[in-house]
């Protein structure tokens, strides 16, 4: 199943870029740049202007920058050839890509920079005519909850009459409707050809995730927040952080002025330790939330459960203005996301009481999304993949399940490996049945990933913990889960296929298979509501 804004395997979109822009004059990227031309036997720098810029020689296009970076497996430049045929007219690159694009005997103008990376976002920004300058660009970072919250932030400036536009790992999305992305993360030039893109169609506000990878690698470099919000920390992407303080430390580059212009207001949830750091750290007008009675400026009163998945509270400002909000969003953590949306919004300059009316339609894709097929017990589809999103997601479905929990889960390869036994002792011990299965295991062996998740699991004390077994197949666990949950029968049963979310395949060995665990879920539904009366629906 193919979802809105990505793209089907084997296909490949290209990020849409604006049409009423002028070319950029090389020499003045150079300067802007602080880079040194080489001829390298083309025509005089003064004769060429710039386009556009791409990274991934196959998407240049006649007329582009091509951007020539030092990989990990890989120079950019090696691709040079392939980047002039398809129409590059210069290329961005260090000493060892204008070597190699020497050795290729290309005969294009080299933009020479130590440190090509560091300012690849300003050179984007700069040839799409640096959008975010014409636009309110929020921006959301934190470990978990950006999701919710930017699709939360999105309701509100929609129903406040604003045209909006939305980039995440969901999706991006232009005034509600999709747009092909082929990376959920843009690299600098895909995001600010988004951007132009938007501007040129007349959004005016642009809610964006903002992920510890996009700021380390400078993937929003030329971005101008206008607002940038903090959602909370916790253990994840230590396979790229070498630990805690730095993995925040790279958040706070959103907030501190250290590497980029800190947006004029920051908002952030302090109810964690992390989001005191943050407010702390934090630069400009600083405004915090909190949901969990923390002191702060704008807090949750009154929060309570007024239907399966649905919940209301008050947001109470300091000065005493309140505004009652609803959201098709189970558990106390997206009180916090809607409150934290709240708070952004008004400091967008939106009215908070025409975004919290927008808030109360909005759903989330893969984030607690409900699949109902007539059956008799809960069905959810969950995102969570680190140890404290899953204990949150089993006690918000504890607190409102009288029945039994079964939970399917993995975890995913070439990632974070220290959180595989956090993760399957915070199953365990939130769940009756937890089936650990392959999330998408990448270039690791399975066995061996599932292996840590069950010795995370098993150590937790028998009488504290599921009922836990291996299934390697991820389908055939989704199934024994909705069999088992089936045959309970004691009412307020949940099944919870947790880890992927959103997304709609399966990567092994380098191979991305369609799989959507909603798709599955349903179909496993399906097979058990029309098989006969006591019989096996196999």
């Amino acid at each position: 199943m193919e979802r809105s804004g990505h793209v089907a395997h084997g296909q490949h979109a290209r990020t849409p870029r604006p049409t009423t822009l002028a070319p950029v004059p090389l020499t003045e990227l150079a300067g802007l740049a602080g880079a040194t031309i080489e001829g390298n036997g083309a025509p005089a720098p003064e004769d060429v202007a710039v386009t556009g810029v791409e990274l991934r020689a196959q998407d240049i296009r006649p007329g582009d920058l091509f951007a020539a970076l030092p990989g990990a497996r890989a120079h950019g430049a090696a691709f040079v050839d392939q980047a002039v045929e398809h129409g590059a007219i210069a290329v961005l690159t260090d000493t060892s890509g204008a070597e190699l694009i020497t050795q290729a005997g290309a005969t294009v103008p080299i933009l020479l920079h130590d440190a090509p990376r560091s300012v690849l976002g300003t050179l984007a920004a700069r040839i799409y005519g640096n959008p975010s300058d014409q636009l309110t660009l929020i921006g959301i970072t934190g470990t978990s909850g950006k999701t919710t919250t930017a699709y939360l932030v999105e309701g509100g400036l929609a129903a406040a009459g604003h045209k909006a536009g939305l980039i995440g790992t969901v999706e991006t999305r232009i005034a509600g409707e999709p747009v092909a992305s082929a990376l959920t993360t843009p690299e600098a030039p895909q995001l600010q050809a988004l951007l132009a893109v938007m501007a040129e169609r007349g959004i005016s506000h642009v809610v964006m995730e903002v992920s510890s990878h996009a700021l380390a690698l400078g993937r929003v470099d030329g971005c101008r927040f206008a607002v940038g919000g903090f959602t909370n920390l916790s253990q994840d992407h230590l396979d790229f952080h070498k630990d805690l303080d730095d993995y925040f430390g790279t958040k706070a580059q959103l907030f501190d002025g250290r590497a980029r212009p800190a947006p004029a207001r920051a908002v952030i949830c302090v109810d964690d330790d992390w989001g005191g750091r943050m407010a702390e750290r934090a630069i400009g007008e600083v405004t915090t939330v909190s949901a969990g009675g923390q002191p702060a400026n704008w807090v949750a009163r009154a929060p309570e459960v007024t239907g399966v998945g649905v919940q209301s509270f008050v947001a109470e400002t300091a000065s005493g203005e309140q505004y009652p909000v609803t959201v098709l969003l189970p558990g106390r953590y997206n009180v916090a996301n809607a409150l934290l949306a709240l708070a952004l919004l008004e400091a967008a300059g939106v009215d908070p009481a025409a975004a919290a009316r927008g808030l109360q339609t909005v759903q989330v894709p893969g984030r607690m999304e409900r699949v109902d097929r007539g059956q008799p017990f809960l069905a959810v589809v969950d995102y969570a993949h680190k140890p404290g999103a899953v204990e949150a997601v089993l006690a918000t479905l504890r607190g409102q399940a009288r029945g039994k929990i079964a939970l399917v889960l993995g975890a995913g390869g070439n990632r974070d490996a220290g959180k595989r036994g956090p993760m399957g002792a915070a199953a365990a011990r939130g769940s009756d049945l937890l089936l650990v299965t392959d999330d998408n295991p990448r270039d690791e062996e399975p066995e061996m990933i599932r292996a840590e998740m069950v010795a995370g699991a098993q150590g937790v004390p028998a009488a504290e913990r599921a009922i836990i077994e291996e299934i390697s197949d991820r389908r055939a666990a989704i199934v024994a889960a909705v069999r088992w949950i089936h045959a309970q029968g004691v009412g307020d049963d949940v099944v919870v296929v947790a880890g992927k979310g959103h997304e709609w395949g399966q990567e092994v060995k380098g191979v991305k298979q369609p799989f959507d665990d909603r798709v599955v879920l349903a179909e496993a539904i399906d097979e058990i509501l029309a098989a006969p009366a006591g019989g096996d629906p196999r």
